[in-house]
């Protein structure tokens, strides 16, 4: 894409979106980390509905350490996957206390290095806490809409990423996952994409395939 379409579509999206902000909740930066792995294969909807009895649970990282794996897993049950993500949850809180003075690190090679954080749940660590965005966190509708659209035929989100910072401007890797996000959600949806009414879809490889057959 020009430089010109790809501050359009940016601009387009914001327009669409003016809201658009990261949808889970937390109060601290570990309550992040664990919601966002919470998050993997469930809606942030459901997440936040199950964090705010976590949260009152465990106050603090050596908190989430030290609880009994079994109401761990009791309490995190609806958002799926309880087992690996309480295992994770407890790990990672060891880590933290053991390897960065109970700090949650902020680099991505740190984040990474923790039980449970890929690089799309560092990605999101490091914008929503730091104000650190030098990748895009490319989750589902990232994904979704980048395979559409044609920004990306990748299907690793990995590679997905990588195609991603080769067209959006280092200023507007803050917005990008938000705005894919509330797009996917609201605009994009999988199973029945309003491609009528896309702000963006003048850009859309997959709209215009449709308007020309």
């Amino acid at each position: 894409m020009k430089k010109q379409d790809v501050n359009e579509l940016v601009s387009s999206l914001k327009k669409a979106y003016p809201d658009a902000t990261c949808s889970l909740d937390f109060e601290t930066p570990f309550q992040l980390v664990v919601a966002v792995m919470l998050s993997a294969q469930c809606t942030d909807e459901r997440v936040n509905k199950t964090t705010p009895e976590l949260f009152a649970r465990c106050k603090t990282i050596e908190d989430f350490a030290n609880i009994d794996i079994k109401e761990l897993e009791e309490i995190i049950h609806p958002c799926g996957f309880y087992k690996n993500k309480a295992k994770n949850i407890k790990l990672c809180a060891k880590q933290v206390l053991e390897n960065f003075g109970g700090e949650v690190p902020h680099t991505m090679k740190e984040l990474t290095s923790l039980a449970g954080v890929g690089r799309k749940s560092a990605n999101v660590i490091m914008l929503e806490v730091f104000g650190i965005a030098e990748g895009i966190a490319v989750d589902t509708h990232a994904k979704r809409i980048s395979n559409l659209i044609g920004l990306s035929n990748k299907k690793e989100p990995e590679k997905i990423e990588q195609d991603l910072l080769k067209i959006f401007p280092k200023d507007t890797l803050k917005y990008i996952n938000h705005l894919f996000v509330w797009h996917g959600r609201n605009t994009c949806i999988a199973r029945h994409p309003k491609c009528d009414s896309c702000p963006i879809n003048k850009f859309c490889k997959h709209y215009l395939s449709l308007t020309k057959s």
